[in-house]
């Protein structure tokens, strides 16, 4: 029965995989998926499947439940209350207009710049800047398509070249704020802070440089190869300064775009690379920056009954961000957990580590490959990050290899395929507007981004 299990988990997998392109509830699906490997685990070996810590009930299917309670109390101590506070300051900075205020600043700037396919590169670089504060990329999708599109339509860029840009600026998940970064973090055993500065930043630049030129070749070679075939994508845009003026409606004052940076700014200079006298962690550097937010909100306004009543955004935030990414966090490693009992991860590992000195490619490779394959298949960098992420330090102490060589390509790669994914959030909400099909986007994301998927494992390979 011990060969059999391998198979089993095979078939489970692709079984919920099946489920999640009929756009089956992500979480339910790993959910269930988890549940039947931990059965199938339970029945098929003598091995115990709970925490550290928790103690057997007497009876295997009430162990399974307290292992997702386990998991569950954990994560929302830990992770789960870090994601939950970071999705809580966006929300206040959304609320205040403090977001919009940031895209105003940086895409003014835009208008000086004639040349439309250089225009394109510089609209990706400002755009992954602003990602760094804003993390929804379907949010900063949308901002950009009302403020942006019109000015790079209007000066000749194709709608499906502008579009492709916008929905490809949040390709890379960077950032303290961000959900993935934080749980890499946390699977090298680092701070967020560090995990930035030093592993995702070498890696992102090159990959940030690659995208940013490859836009200016492959959408001009699109442009080109469609206006040969008269292929038309509609009329132009204007960019009308009513529009423009429509689009920052709500934007705070200018002082504003400084507060989205605050928690970055502040984790850097309290941090051993700046000044490690103060120790200064991300939660609390988040609550700080809140508290800050709220004083220039209220020195600004006088209006203290008003402001407060902004701060449940804090709340509500939360509040969403529990519901969809701490839960999913929850079911992906109940899931994970149900994959590594049942012995698939293990024989896939032991496969690579056998092949000696291909053994670091190999297992590369393959975790790549699932992370695209799940985040193409789900919409979702975060779902299959979530899912997969847990097997890394296993995959790398396998082959003997730095646990960075394999998480911070890994995780870079689950938003550089969802940018490839026709059903993304971000492809779907910046497609409706520029009145074009998913497809059509795609079609000119995909060339750049398998560029960045080759520099992203190169990069690491030289950094890392």
């Amino acid at each position: 029965m011990q060969t059999l299990m391998p198979w089993i988990a095979v078939a489970v997998t692709i079984v919920a995989g099946w489920a999640l392109i009929k756009r089956y509830q992500t979480h339910m699906v790993l959910l269930f998926a988890g549940l039947v490997l931990l059965l199938c685990a339970a029945g098929l070996t003598d091995a115990s499947f709970l925490p550290k810590g928790v103690k057997p009930s007497g009876f295997f299917l009430f162990d399974i439940f307290n292992t997702l309670k386990s998991i569950a109390t954990k994560q929302s101590a830990g992770i789960g209350f870090l994601i939950m506070t970071a999705g809580g300051f966006a929300a206040y900075m959304d609320r205040i207009g403090a977001s919009k205020a940031l895209v105003k600043l940086c895409v003014k700037p835009l208008s000086a710049v004639r040349s439309p396919y250089g225009l394109l590169a510089i609209t990706y670089v400002v755009g992954q800047f602003m990602a760094l504060f804003i993390n929804s990329a379907v949010g900063l999708g949308l901002l950009l398509m009302a403020s942006v599109y019109p000015l790079l339509v209007a000066l000749g860029v194709s709608r499906a070249s502008a579009a492709a840009v916008i929905g490809s600026t949040c390709c890379l998940d960077l950032g303290p704020s961000s959900s993935n970064a934080m749980r890499a973090a946390d699977l090298m055993s680092t701070d967020v802070v560090t995990y930035f500065v030093q592993s995702q930043i070498p890696v992102a630049v090159c990959v940030i440089a690659t995208v940013a030129i490859g836009h200016f070749f492959v959408q001009r070679w699109f442009d080109q190869r469609d206006a040969a075939r008269g292929v038309a994508d509609g009329a132009p845009v204007k960019a009308d300064q009513k529009d423009l003026e429509k689009a920052f409606e709500g934007a705070g004052p200018v002082h504003y775009a400084l507060l989205p940076m605050l928690p970055l700014v502040l984790l850097i200079v309290f941090s051993p690379m700046v000044y490690d006298g103060i120790k200064l962690s991300l939660q609390t550097g988040i609550l700080v920056s809140i508290l800050i937010a709220f004083f220039v909100d209220l020195i600004t306004h006088f209006d203290f009954k008003e402001c407060c009543k902004r701060t449940s955004a804090v709340f509500e935030g939360m509040g969403k961000v529990f519901t969809s990414t701490v839960a999913l966090i929850c079911c992906a490693e109940l899931f994970a957990l149900g994959m590594n009992k049942m012995g698939g991860i293990t024989t896939m590992i032991q496969a690579a580590a056998a092949m000696e000195s291909a053994g670091v490619w190999v297992m590369l490779f393959i975790m790549l490959g699932i992370m695209v394959v799940a985040t193409i298949v789900t919409g979702s960098g975060n779902a299959a990050f979530f899912a997969f992420s847990p097997l890394l330090p296993e995959a790398a102490a396998s082959v003997g290899i730095n646990t960075a060589v394999l998480v911070v390509p890994v995780q870079l790669s689950a938003g550089i395929a969802r940018t490839m994914c026709p059903i993304a959030g971000v492809i779907i909400a910046v497609a409706g507007i520029a009145g074009l099909t998913p497809f059509e986007i795609i079609r000119r994301t995909i060339p750049v981004m398998l560029l960045a998927l080759i520099v992203n494992v190169a990069a690491s390979a030289v950094f890392l």
